[in-house]
């Protein structure tokens, strides 16, 4: 053992110590001025800073921090090494530094916290174009990300719905795809063939939202850049379209983008970047084979072996970048970033951390009943930030007949102009619209039995404000984007943490209030309460009379 820990070191620092006078150095005594042997070192890992995530020019010293770890029955030896800075005669110079290693690192200037597009090193026409759909300023979690991803760097973003993740991963895609990053090569259409992104949704309408932000970008002189191949359209048409406009980024669902791929018409061997944008739903049993042979075909897959060094990070990637996308991360996805990835960073709202640091991420809550303060401790640090911060969580208590009833009586009190509801059953979903409509409020359904274009209009009418009330099942509580939706409603409970979540996600949208209300039966009450519990968040108990809210005194 002392042997390996000893050529471990060597490899990493670079010293000459010799292996025979391993034994012979306590715990305490100092190996170099940049590595230290601590005992019963955590497992948590080291911070990642600007400079180990390559945001320095290519001429400066690049900071980095390895770890080695050597189990042992009783301690585990960690090497830390520090800063270096190369010189032309290979040797090395070490500047000391301190480092916290109990949480990750807080990041608090730029580029974490830019104030315009231009800090994170965008093209100009890139920004012209944001600029001109009235973007100025980048969100938290774009200014974490677009620096990221532009260093080459594999990432997973987690996020609170409608916090920006879509333009988090498409303007570092853009910035080296398409005419928008302002190369002579990428104008020439006729010469560039090859897609070079993919990017995978997990429904239909998450798909042709993405599209629709890329096409906004992108201008209508450039839409033929990007294609859309979800299901439930015309395939041969979207084969067409391939062959003809021969697009650079490609966006779909992964039926449809494994169909097209078999079939020979669709290659991406070449491709550069692979995004699975809500990563935990693509990794579903559903899309099993499809993801298999989407991350087995697209772009080259990266080489396992050790991470790379600061000569070869700067360089450009051979292998495909894989960016995967979600408010929420189970250990699934952290499983599937570690095959699928190379050395993958997580990447949060001012924060960039080792995957590694993730011991055991978030999974779905236990609506069993019966407290659990451990398994509600553990939920709570990484669901809680997918919720956008500022909701307002009320919770009523009512009949399972009278819910609709109180449903139209709490959009009557909130005064809410746009309204999503969520039930659990078509049918029950059905019946829910007629009583609305009876009773004189503008209300629709929405639901997987329609077709697309019956979807595609009640959506078009909803976010024009011709529809005051969705109605809906799980379908829409991803990638649903109604910027002023003001309210969201639970007639029927969700599953899960992870799906409040990402319901309650479809309001407070880049920082708007919203308010979210959960109807629920008396016998339902302990799952509010152990949602709260899991989520972190406060649920005020609330009733509707005389078409006000009235906060009621908790029991």
């Amino acid at each position: 053992m002392a042997a390996l820990a000893a050529t471990r070191f060597l490899f990493l620092v670079g010293d000459t110590l010799s292996v025979k006078k391993l034994p012979k150095i306590s715990k305490t005594a100092s190996f170099h001025r940049s590595a230290y042997v601590l005992n019963r070192f955590g497992s948590t890992n080291g911070p990642v800073t600007l400079k180990s995530l390559g945001f320095k020019d290519e001429d400066e010293p690049t900071t980095r921090f390895e770890k080695d770890k050597v189990r042992q029955t009783v301690s585990t030896l960690q090497v830390i090494h520090d800063q270096l800075e190369e010189v032309k005669n290979k040797k090395v110079k070490v500047k000391p530094q301190a480092v916290a290693f109990e949480n990750p690192v807080q990041i608090e200037s730029a580029p974490f916290s830019a104030k315009s597009f231009s800090e994170l090193g965008l093209p100009p026409l890139l920004i012209e174009a944001l600029e001109r759909e009235g973007f100025s300023v980048p969100t938290d979690v774009q200014s974490a990300s677009i620096p990221t991803i532009r260093n080459n760097h594999d990432v997973v973003i987690q996020s609170y719905t409608g916090s920006g993740k879509t333009l988090a991963y498409v303007l570092p895609i853009l910035s080296e795809v398409g005419p928008l990053t302002g190369s002579p090569v990428n104008k020439e259409s006729g010469k560039k063939t090859d897609v070079e992104a993919v990017i995978i949704a997990p429904s239909r309408e998450l798909g042709m939202q993405i599209v629709r932000e890329i096409e906004k970008l992108l201008g209508p002189e450039n839409k033929r850049f990007v294609q859309q191949l979800v299901g439930g359209a015309n395939r041969s048409r979207q084969e067409e379209a391939l062959r003809k406009n021969k697009p650079l980024i490609v966006v779909g669902t992964p039926g449809r983008i494994a169909e097209i791929s078999s079939a020979g018409k669709l290659h991406t061997h070449g491709c550069r970047f692979l995004v699975l944008d809500e990563i935990d739903q693509l990794l579903s049993f559903n899309f099993r084979e499809d993801m298999h042979r989407i991350v087995e075909h697209v772009g080259k897959k990266p080489n396992s072996g050790p991470a790379r060094n600061s000569e070869t990070a700067v360089k450009k990637r051979v292998e495909r970048q894989t960016i995967m996308v979600s408010a929420t991360v189970p250990f699934a996805v952290i499983r599937a970033a570690r095959g699928w990835g190379r050395d993958p960073l997580l990447v949060q709202a001012k924060k960039v951390s080792p995957l590694e640091s993730v011991s055991r991420p978030p999974g779905p809550v236990n609506l069993s009943p019966g407290p659990n303060p451990s398994s509600d401790l553990q939920q709570s640090s990484g669901v809680l930030e997918s919720l956008p911060p500022s909701l307002k969580h009320y919770y009523c208590v009512s009949r399972m007949q009278h819910k609709v009833d109180t449903l139209r009586r709490c959009v009557h009190a909130l005064d809410a102009k746009t309204v999503i509801v969520f039930m659990n059953h078509t049918r029950q979903l059905k019946d829910a619209v007629y009583k609305l409509q009876a009773r004189g409020m503008v209300a629709e359904e929405l639901h997987g039995d329609l077709g697309k274009l019956s979807r595609s209009t009640i959506l078009k009418k909803f976010k024009n404000g011709e529809i005051r009330v969705l109605v809906t099942n799980e379908l829409s509580a991803r990638g649903l984007d109604v910027s002023n939706c003001d309210l969201v409603v639970n007639v029927d409970l969700p599953t899960d943490s992870v799906h409040y979540a990402h319901r309650a996600g479809r309001t407070g949208r880049l920082g708007r209030k919203g308010s979210v209300v959960t109807i629920c039966e008396e016998s339902e009450v302990f799952v509010v309460k152990k949602l709260q519990r899991q989520l972190g968040v406060g649920f005020q108990c609330c009733e509707f009379v005389e078409g006000k809210l009235v906060i009621q005194e908790e029991k």
